[in-house]
């Protein structure tokens, strides 16, 4: 049989769609969106810069406008890159005791762990605080400066499709909180002095997160590809899947499926599934997978402390109990329920959401939806630990007089929060909406539902 090659649209040329009028404005034509949580099919209402579109049924956010969204996120990106530059290249954190101190970079965060045979959690560090947020902020200025000029630059789609999925990887606002929860560990020990990358890591933690914020994928979508028009037929106010369409997970747009074919976007190549494949199945071996990890890292120490030439090796739970000892209660609070309500909830959760999927109805699929999300927007946090164990490792080399060495948990509790995102990636929250049981249609305790009308 021969291969099929997928071909995307050819990019529009012309008047520049961009920041000057909403999509809305270009075409007559009815915009349809498939809700990504519910699957619940509308048609987009004209828009305004502040204004963004709900989903009816679930609630979810399908599109956000915002004013000159090119010129604002091209300023934020450019901005938040600067500050990431400062903070590579300038003194990140300084400690002394006794004498005797260190001063670290931002990058020896993660290198250093390289020379205490940990390559991979030092991988996982630079690539979350640096090496993905600077990709993310190239492709942003790359995208927002073809657009700009009314000309994409090469490889602007799939620069766009690359954007979404790597939002859920760029961790710089966890580390921040890894380094504060770090310093403050550490002040009654020790003399710390902040360098001006800290401050500049911190600037740019925040400009990334306006940058990600910044991005109106449906007016970019539409200045890089237009809109294909809807496929014929469709209707508003039902599922999408029910008519045999598929909003695309990237882009938005609505695509109908070819049965028994592998289909794509019509706009961005991106490959379309009425539901994830073997959703259910995958979710519960990623939820298996992080429950195993999460035994070694609690068992084994996270890392080991030496101080004065006596070293004492320190467990997750058994660093929470320290800091409460050492009055540090906020501290304490952050990092019980990043490292250990965070992850097992997170399982437990999404768990629970595998088992009653099939038995949802209108009032708690809502419910259960908005579990989902809480579960999905929470589990990059618990890298707070692994941050903290990257930073102190770093900075605390000082001999026998004090100095800080990552244990064998630290690889195993970051695969633990790696595992869990995934878990939660894999899970599709309109499963919960599919087919669900009207109020009035439950069945009474201890009948028989006779089977539904088709």
């Amino acid at each position: 049989m021969p291969k099929r090659y997928f071909r995307v649209p050819a990019l529009p040329r012309g008047d520049p769609l961009v920041d000057r009028s909403p999509p809305e404005v270009h075409t007559s034509r009815r915009r349809l969106r498939a809700c990504h949580e519910c699957d619940w099919l509308v048609a987009l209402p004209p828009l305004r810069p502040g204004e963004k579109a709900d989903c009816p049924r679930c609630g979810h956010t399908l599109v956000t406008r915002h004013f000159r969204p090119a010129q604002r996120s091209m300023a934020l990106a450019l901005s938040a890159l600067l500050a990431l530059a400062m903070a590579v290249t300038l003194p990140f954190v300084s400690f002394s005791i006794g004498g005797i101190g260190n001063r670290i970079e931002l990058s020896q965060t993660a290198t250093t762990l390289v020379g205490f045979h940990q390559p991979i959690v030092a991988i996982a560090v630079i690539l979350t605080i640096i090496v993905l947020p600077a990709v993310y902020l190239l492709g942003v200025i790359w995208l927002q400066l073809g657009l700009l000029r009314n000309d994409p630059l090469p490889a602007s789609r799939s620069i766009a499709r690359s954007l979404a999925h790597l939002h859920p990887w760029m961790m710089a606002d966890v580390f921040i909180i890894g380094a504060l929860v770090s310093l403050i560990k550490i002040a009654g020990m020790a003399q710390i002095e902040l360098g001006m990358a800290f401050w500049a890591f911190c600037a740019f933690a925040l400009l990334l997160l306006l940058t990600t914020q910044s991005i109106d994928s449906d007016w970019m979508w539409f200045s890089l590809a237009g809109e294909p028009r809807a496929p014929a037929g469709a209707r508003t106010g039902e599922t999408a899947a029910a008519q045999g369409l598929a909003g695309c997970a990237t882009c938005g747009l609505v695509n109908r499926l070819e049965p028994g074919r592998h289909s794509h976007c019509r706009r961005c190549g991106e490959r379309l599934h009425a539901r994830l494949p073997h959703s259910l199945q995958r979710t519960w071996a990623l939820l298996i997978a992080a429950a195993v990890m999460y035994i070694p890292a609690n068992v084994y120490p996270i890392m080991t402390t030496t101080s004065l030439g006596h070293s004492s090796p320190s467990t997750i739970i058994g660093g929470v109990v320290e800091l409460i000892q050492m009055g540090s209660w906020p501290v304490a609070v952050v990092i019980f329920v990043a490292s250990v309500i965070v992850p097992v909830g997170k399982v437990v959760a999404l768990g629970w959401l595998c088992l009653v999927v099939k038995r949802s109805h209108e009032l708690n699929a809502a419910t259960r939806t908005r579990l989902y999300r809480i579960t999905e927007f929470i589990g990059r946090w618990s890298m707070v630990d692994v941050f903290v164990v990257a930073i102190l490792v770093a900075l605390i080399r000082a001999g026998s007089l004090m100095s800080i060495t990552p244990g064998p948990a630290a690889l195993a509790f970051g695969a633990v929060v790696v595992i869990t995102m995934l878990s939660a990636m894999t899970f599709d929250p309109r499963l919960i909406w599919d087919t669900p049981l009207p109020r009035e249609s439950r069945p009474a305790p201890g009948s028989t539902r006779q089977g539904s009308p088709g």
